[in-house]
């Protein structure tokens, strides 16, 4: 992950998101507020039974970014496990600040990072373009509650997936539901819906019958978005067709953090069965890529696509979901 740092201190990870830069000062662990579970907020999830199996994990087409090791291909032997049928939304994530008074890592550091056609903000509030990646734009305000800056507001848009999320703010969400954030190896089986070797969650074609399945960007990056699909930024949970496993968006829509630490030679010796993924990383894996993502320059809506961020970093088109044990 090559991580370049603005004039004003905002850092690009890559083209998909941006990270927080480092050396600036940041809640400590002390300061952040002990989350107990609560036995009740699992009600708040609708997931469904990912039987567990095996599948080939990795790009069977030689699509990826070599820096992101999608290969090679290899098996993976999973146990059944529960999973979220959407990503956690903003009325979700609401109620869990709203039972622990949690604040998110964004709103301890004061900013994050959108997208500069979605930027609802004074201009004094946006303090500059992320080097490379100069549609990231660093707002002073934009958090999971204002997601396109201090005008916009969560409840404008409350079965949109939460965003603004650091992989820190997932993991205080998981402990508060009884939940965990997906491994790797179960985020890319339970995408795939029960088919092998696709390209997509739905087969090979990106627009099948010239129907969309996912959220992506259309026309030509950054600066216009047709919105073919019906979206300049985040769409609605449930809006696109789920996968075989009833799932919703796992292409496009938010990145999806997983439990993982990234490393891309890790599939060469990846355990066959239930990989937990490597114990070192230049970040946090994120899956499932956004409504930013075009095949110019970010074809990471593939189903066996991955990149990293690092923990602390948040911006306009990162969420999660969550998982869970299962009996079956």
């Amino acid at each position: 992950m090559n991580i370049r740092r603005g004039t004003d201190g905002q850092t690009a990870g890559n083209c998909c998101s941006a990270a927080r830069p480092s050396g600036v000062a940041g809640p400590t662990s002390d300061s952040r507020p002990i989350i107990l579970q609560n036995p009740t907020a699992s009600g708040l999830h609708d997931d469904v039974i990912i039987p567990g199996g095996v599948f080939a994990m990795g790009d069977a087409f030689g699509e990826g970014y070599p820096s992101d090791g999608e290969g090679p291909v290899h098996e993976v032997r999973l146990n059944a496990f529960l999973m979220d049928t959407t990503a956690v939304t903003n009325r979700m994530f609401a109620a869990f600040t709203d039972a622990t008074g949690y604040r998110t890592e964004a709103e301890l550091y004061g900013t994050s990072a959108v997208f500069h056609l979605l930027v609802q903000a004074p201009t004094s509030e946006v303090l500059g373009a992320a080097s490379g990646a100069p549609w990231w734009l660093n707002v002073r305000g934009a958090d999971w509650a204002h997601p396109a800056g201090p005008a916009s507001h969560w409840s404008d848009s409350p079965d949109h997936p939460v965003v603004h999320i650091s992989h820190s703010d997932a993991l205080a969400y998981c402990a508060w539901t009884g939940r965990r954030l997906p491994s790797e190896a179960e985020w890319e089986y339970a995408a795939r819906g029960g088919l092998e070797g696709k390209r997509y969650a739905w087969g090979n074609e990106l627009a099948p019958r010239g129907e969309h399945h996912c959220n992506i960007w259309q026309g030509t990056f950054p600066a216009v978005n047709t919105t073919d699909d019906g979206y300049l930024g985040t769409a609605p949970v449930k809006t696109f067709p789920p996968n075989g496993y009833g799932l919703y968006e796992v292409a496009g829509n938010v990145w999806e953090w997983c439990a993982d630490w990234f490393l891309p030679k890790y599939y060469r010796n990846s355990p066959v069965d239930n990989p937990q993924g490597p114990t070192i990383g230049a970040g946090r894996v994120m899956r499932g890529g956004s409504y930013l993502c075009h095949d110019s320059y970010c074809n990471r809506y593939r189903v066996a696509a991955r990149t990293a961020n690092t923990p602390e970093s948040s911006s306009g088109n990162c969420g999660f979901r969550t998982v869970a044990a299962s009996d079956r």
